[in-house]
C-alpha cells in the first residue's frame, strides 16, 4: 500500500464546494474522529466523543444501532462484540451476542464498554487507547448533548446506519432504521449539522425521501471478501438500493452521484488521485477512512482529498499543522 500512495502523491488542486453537506461548516479540511478517537479512547462511548472534543475535531464519526425498544443508540456492532464487552458481574462476554435489537435500552446499559479485552488481537491495534471503566453504549441523543455541554455549536456527526444485507446478524429493517435516526436529528434540530452514511445504501435512498435537508454520505469498500459495489459481477449488489456500478461505466463517483450523495468515503486502500479527481469534477467531496499514518495522512491530503476519518485525530492534527493548514478549535469536556 506504501509504495502505491507514493507512487501517487501528487498535490491537486483543491476545488471549491457548495454542497451544504460536503464540508464543514467551517470550511477547512474535515477532521474527522472515528467512532470518537478509537485510538486513544474506547470506541463509541462518550469517553471518546469527548477526547474527539477535546482535542479539536470538525466531525464526531460514529455507528448506530437500534435496540428492542426504539432507542438509536451509538456502536458499531450488531451484537455484543466480546473484544470490548464485559457483564454486569465484570466478566468478559465468551461470545458475540445478544443482538442489539433484541435488548432493551435498560438492558444494554448492564454491560461495561470502557476498555479492550487484553489479549486479543483487537487491543494489540490500539496500545494508546486509554480504558474508560463503567462506560455504557451510549445514546445518539447524548452524543449530541455532550457536544452542547462542550460548548460546541460547529461540531458536525456523521452518523452511520449499520445496516448491512450481507450479515446475518438482525437489525432493524433500513427503512425503519433510516427513520429512527432521523426522529433523533430532528429532535435535536440537528439537521444542518448532521451526515447520514451507510454501506447499505437501501437506508441512505430511504433517508433522502423522508428527510432531504440531511446529507448523504455513500460509503465503500472493495477488498476481497468485503465487497459492497461489486464491479463486474451481473446484477445490482443487495446493497446499493438497485444501482450497479457497471451501469456507470464502473465509475463508482458516478454512482455515488447517482444515489444522491454529496460525498464519498470510500475505504482509503480503492482510492487514488485520478478518482479524488472524478469526485471533485462531479462535485463529490471525498473522505476516505480509516487513516491512521502520519505519513499516509499526509500522502491522501497531497491527492486533493477534502478530510479523513482516523482513530488518531491528534496525528492528523500534527499533519495538518506541518503543512500550515488550520485546525479545529478544541472544545474540553468531560464524559
Amino acid at each position: 500500500m506504501a509504495s502505491r500512495m507514493a507512487s501517487h502523491a501528487v498535490a491537486l488542486l483543491g476545488a471549491a464546494f457548495l454542497l451544504v453537506a460536503a464540508a464543514p461548516a467551517t470550511g477547512r479540511f474535515d477532521v474527522q474522529g472515528h467512532r470518537g478517537a478509537r485510538g486513544l479512547a474506547p470506541e463509541n462511548t462518550l469517553a471518546a466523543f469527548a477526547r474527539a472534543l477535546s482535542l479539536g475535531v470538525t466531525t464526531l464519526e460514529l455507528d448506530t444501532g437500534v435496540t428492542a425498544d426504539g432507542v438509536v443508540v451509538v456502536t458499531h456492532d450488531p451484537e455484543l462484540n466480546p473484544d470490548l464487552t464485559r457483564e454486569a458481574k465484570g466478566r468478559w462476554l465468551e461470545r458475540p451476542g445478544p443482538p442489539i435489537v433484541r435488548l432493551t435500552y435498560d438492558e444494554l446499559q448492564t454491560y461495561d464498554v470502557g476498555r479492550l479485552r487484553p489479549g486479543t488481537p483487537y487491543a494489540a491495534r490500539y496500545p494508546e487507547q486509554i480504558a474508560a471503566d463503567g462506560q455504557r453504549i451510549p445514546r445518539l441523543s447524548d452524543v449530541f448533548a455532550l457536544a452542547a455541554r462542550a460548548g460546541n455549536g460547529d461540531v458536525r456527526f456523521n452518523v452511520e446506519a449499520k445496516s448491512d444485507p450481507r450479515k446475518t446478524a438482525p437489525t432493524l429493517a433500513p427503512e425503519k432504521f433510516a427513520e429512527a435516526v432521523v426522529r433523533v436529528v430532528r429532535q435535536h434540530r440537528m439537521e444542518a449539522r448532521t451526515t447520514i452514511q451507510s454501506f447499505d445504501w437501501r437506508t441512505l435512498r430511504h433517508v433522502r425521501r423522508v428527510a432531504p435537508a440531511i446529507g448523504l454520505v455513500c460509503l465503500t469498500v472493495q477488498r476481497p471478501g468485503d465487497d459492497n459495489v461489486e464491479a463486474g459481477r451481473p446484477g445490482a449488489p443487495a446493497t446499493l438500493g438497485g444501482l450497479d456500478v457497471d451501469d456507470f461505466g464502473g465509475s463508482v463517483p458516478r454512482l455515488v452521484q447517482a444515489a444522491g450523495c454529496a460525498v464519498w468515503s470510500p475505504n482509503a486502500l480503492d482510492l487514488t488521485p485520478a478518482l479524488v479527481a472524478e469526485a471533485h469534477g462531479l462535485g463529490l467531496s471525498v473522505v476516505p477512512w480509516t487513516l491512521n499514518d502520519p505519513k499516509q495522512m499526509d500522502v491522501f491530503i497531497g491527492y486533493g482529498v477534502d478530510g479523513i476519518i482516523t482513530d488518531r485525530p491528534d496525528l492528523l492534527r500534527q499533519v495538518l499543522g506541518a503543512r500550515g493548514l488550520p485546525l479545529p478549535g478544541a472544545t474540553p469536556v468531560s464524559p
